[in-house]
């Protein structure tokens, strides 16, 4: 028995905008992680101690460096769904339907 048998005479999708966002993504995980990442840095090593209102750009940019992470791992989920949808199509293995049994259907008079 095989797993996956192959629809004969599927015609494979051409590959579209998922494959060119696809090879963009680890590019804009890293950008999008590295400048909120540099200004926390300067932050931190640039100063002795660390005012209020430096702390409160700390965690702006930890915030959009988890909203870039997200966003980034949302759009890859998204291109592995599409191409897997694009993918070869597979066939089920039969499922015979069982025969009728029409006595089963009939209803007492009420």
């Amino acid at each position: 028995m095989r797993y996956f048998n192959k629809l004969p005479g599927y015609v494979r999708s051409k590959p579209g905008f998922e494959w060119s966002l696809f090879k963009k993504l680890p590019l804009a995980f890293v950008i999008g992680a590295s400048i909120p990442l540099a200004i926390i840095l300067a932050i931190y090593f640039g100063n002795q101690t660390v005012s209020q209102d430096q702390q409160k750009v700390i965690y702006q940019c930890l915030g959009l460096i988890f909203s870039v992470w997200f966003f980034v791992g949302v759009a890859f989920i998204g291109c592995v769904i599409v191409l897997i949808m694009k993918g070869p199509a597979y066939v089920a293995d039969p499922y015979e339907i069982p025969k009728e049994n029409k006595s089963l259907e009939q209803y007492p008079d009420l």
